[in-house]
């Protein structure tokens, strides 16, 4: 898991190992100053020398300017270095999801990825920084310091030993607790996200149907989780303090109850007034040092969970690759399915799409009507190979789609999916996805053969009006249009229209299908519809039912001899004649 995330630090290494460095510096001229105080009080103070005392005021005022300038380069070299980890590991995991198909972003919830994108990565950012700089310090501070007072007395020096495996034993319970918690907190995490997500992106079907205070509830019952679970840890961490209260005063009272006796009883021979300042001081570096210490010990198993969830992403892999010597041309628009299985699980027994045998010819306009869950999207997402086939093989210009570059393949085969995405931006910007250096005059034209370019113009801006995010300032009939328009931007080959003129009128809905016939005659268009309108004048069309073709053929041959074509088409006549 550290191997991994390390990749990400990058660039970023000469700050991440500079900040170790300064820490160690500052750390020995922390340790060394209270020396100085102590050959102050000893040889300057009693001794009446004043020319020690200016000489060692000197040499504690040079230790202290070095030291807290290698305490401010520390601080400058671990922001840089831990801030710059994150900026790398955000990318990393963004650019991840970007590589995902469809089967790996589906093993994903949208709000868990968010959260690891956020709260996770700015958990492993803090742990980071606290191991190259406050994980370097303590240990360093801690070792230092109690070598330097078992030099002074090793008789006091006992006490420490007594009490820091105390102090150790308890900070290891405290923190071995808390980490299960934190744990279960990131979860729920995940679920608040998605509970926001939902309400955000329905909020108004939420006020259409008056539902506020459900959604309340629901917010508040997740939220509540969270409060619950942070509180139990937060009671735990809270046992650092007077942990460590104890360990303090214990070892103040002893230091100066022993040291007291030992310079009375010996005359300050095997210790010196000076010397138990020192020992003080360092009592305070040792003991804090722990403290510290536990601290990080606490981020690091707040951030443990972080790491594995973040690693989790990163170490996905991919069910969609380029083949070893990939295929750069897509000849034709001609498609083939050969005995085709498909299962969202990878599982032969829970296949949505079974026996799937299928040709259509390059530029022919195909038709597919089913009811829902038939398989209707599940078959044409296999097309640009969104998902793999389970089993059985699907051909795109002669040619098995695994055997293509995935870009090329999808670059001629345009879809407008069930879901129409806009994205926030103007109307040009979001139809140039299709193609980034299209002309003005290239979107004027898409949007005409989409039935588009009458209502963008009405709007005041026309094509630099703003979409915001999600399309919520244009109907749902107007975003399909652009949807439809950024797809054939892209000239494509192959173009598929899952249900994507279900908003616009049945008048619309036949303008856009003749300029299709006369615009692009040479792209295969698949056109999946509820209404058999919008599929009636296609050169052929497919009947799906429970994941396989129930029939093929024409509208008069489908009418004649296919019952649930019939029963779709006189079900539909009979709505529209009442």
């Amino acid at each position: 898991m550290i191997k991994k995330l390390s990749k990400s630090i990058r660039e970023y290494k000469k700050a991440a190992i500079a900040t170790p460095i300064f820490v160690s510096l500052e750390v020995i001229l922390e340790v060394i100053i209270p020396l100085l105080m102590s050959k102050l009080i000893d040889d300057g103070i009693y001794g009446g020398e004043m020319n020690i005392v200016l000489k060692i005021g000197l040499e504690l005022l040079i230790c202290a300017a070095l030291s807290l300038l290698f305490g401010a380069l520390s601080g400058k070299n671990a922001a840089k270095a831990s801030s710059g980890f994150a900026k790398n590991l955000r990318q990393d995991l963004y650019y991840k999801v970007q590589d995902y198909s469809f089967s790996n972003i589906d093993k994903f919830s949208t709000s868990s990825l968010v959260t690891r994108l956020t709260t996770d990565v700015s958990n492993v950012q803090m742990a980071f920084q606290m191991i190259i700089r406050i994980a370097v310090r303590t240990p360093l501070m801690l070792v230092t310091s109690l070598c330097f007072a078992i030099s002074i007395s090793l008789k006091l020096s006992l006490i420490f030993l007594i009490l820091i495996p105390i102090l150790g034993i308890g900070l290891y319970l405290i923190t071995t607790k808390v980490h299960p918690i934190m744990k279960r907190v990131f979860k729920t995490y995940d679920n608040l996200n998605n509970v926001v997500e939902e309400n955000v992106a329905g909020i108004r079907v939420v006020k259409s149907y008056v539902l506020e205070e459900k959604e309340k509830k629901k917010f508040g019952k997740v939220s509540e989780s969270i409060f619950e679970d942070f509180s139990k840890a937060e009671r735990l961490l809270a046992l650092n303090h007077p942990l460590m209260q104890f360990s303090i005063y214990s070892c103040i009272l002893g230091l100066s109850w022993f040291g007291a006796r030992l310079i009375v009883n010996t005359g300050m021979v095997e210790l010196t007034t000076g010397e138990l300042m020192t020992m003080f001081t360092y009592t305070i570096q040792i003991l804090s040092s722990l403290m510290m210490l536990s601290m990080v010990l606490v981020m690091i198993a707040i951030s443990k969970s972080s790491a594995e969830r973040i690693v989790e992403v990163l170490e996905e892999v991919p069910d969609i690759k380029n083949p070893a010597k990939p295929i750069m041309e897509v000849k034709d628009g001609s498609i083939e399915f050969k005995n085709v299985g498909f299962s969202y699980v990878n599982s032969k027994k829970k296949e949505c799409l079974k026996n799937i045998n299928l040709k259509i010819k390059s530029g022919e306009t195909v038709g597919i009507i089913g009811g829902t869950g038939s398989g209707k999207t599940s078959l044409v997402n296999l097309i640009p190979r969104l998902y793999d086939t389970t089993t059985g093989e699907v051909l795109v210009g002669g040619k098995n789609v695994k055997k293509y570059d995935v870009e090329i393949l999808r670059n001629q085969v345009a879809c407008v999916l069930q879901k129409n995405v806009l994205f926030s931006g103007t109307i040009k910007e979001n139809i140039r996805w299709g193609k980034e250096d299209a002309t003005d005059e290239e979107i004027e034209r898409v949007c005409k053969l989409a039935q588009a370019d009458e209502f963008v113009k009405g709007f005041p801006k026309g094509y630099d009006t703003y979409i915001e995010e999600g399309g919520t300032n244009v109907s749902g009939g107007q975003k399909q249009r652009l949807c439809i328009a950024r797809a054939l931007l892209k000239h494509p080959k192959i173009l598929i229209l899952d249900d994507s003129t279900s908003a616009v009128d049945t008048k619309t809905d036949s303008l856009i299908r003749k300029a299709f016939r006369e615009e692009i005659p040479d792209t295969t268009k698949i056109i999946i519809a509820q209404r058999v309108s919008s599929v009636e004048d296609c050169d052929k069309i497919i009947v799906m039912e429970d994941g396989e073709i129930n029939a093929i053929g024409t509208h008069e041959d489908l009418l004649k001899n296919n019952n649930i074509y019939k029963e779709v088409y006189e079900s539909q006549v009979k709505g529209n004649e009442e």
